[in-house]
C-alpha cells in the first residue's frame, strides 16, 4: 500500500470536532486520527470540542463554542471525522459552512478528503450549497402540495 503524501498547508491552528451518539460510543477514535492527521500537516491543535448529542439535534453546546471561538479567531481551520458528526442536515451543514467562511476559517473532513482551503475543497463546498437549496426548494413544494390537498379534503 502506497504512504499518502502529506503536505504542509496554510492552518497553523487547528480546532477538532468530535462528537458520538450516545453515551455507549466514544469519540476516541475520531480524536486519535485526527490529531495525527493535523500532526502530519504541520497544524498545532489549539482546542478540541467533544460532545454526545444526536446528530439531528439542534442544540450541541460544543459545536456552538465552537464557531463561537472560530468566530474570534482561535483557529485556522476545524477538523472533523466525517461530515455526519456536523449534523444531518444538509441545509444545517451549508449553513455552518458558511459561516466558518465567513470568519476566515476553514474546514477540514477526513473522511470525505475535503479541505476548503483547496481550490477542489471549495467547489465541492460549493455545490453542496447547490444541492441545499435545491432541498430546500423542494421541501417548499411538498409542503405547498400537502396544505392543496389538504384543503381539498375540508381540512
Amino acid at each position: 500500500m502506497e504512504q499518502q503524501q502529506w503536505t504542509v498547508r496554510k492552518h497553523p491552528r487547528a480546532a477538532i470536532y468530535a462528537r458520538v451518539s450516545t453515551g455507549e460510543q466514544t469519540p476516541e477514535n475520531q480524536l486519535i486520527r485526527l490529531r495525527e492527521v493535523a500532526g502530519r500537516a504541520g497544524w498545532a491543535v489549539v482546542c478540541e470540542y467533544v460532545e454526545t448529542a444526536s446528530g439531528a439535534k439542534r442544540a450541541r453546546p460544543a459545536l456552538d463554542a465552537m464557531v463561537k471561538d472560530a468566530a474570534r479567531r482561535r483557529f485556522d481551520v476545524v477538523m472533523a471525522w466525517d461530515v455526519s458528526r456536523l449534523g444531518r442536515s444538509l441545509r444545517d451543514l451549508v449553513d455552518l459552512f458558511e459561516t466558518l467562511r465567513s470568519v476566515g476559517c476553514d474546514l477540514f473532513l477526513e473522511q470525505q478528503a475535503l479541505d476548503t482551503s483547496t481550490p477542489a475543497g471549495r467547489a465541492l463546498l460549493q455545490m453542496s450549497g447547490v444541492f441545499a437549496e435545491f432541498e430546500r426548494a423542494m421541501i417548499v413544494e411538498r409542503t405547498k402540495a400537502g396544505m392543496a390537498r389538504a384543503r381539498a379534503n375540508g381540512k
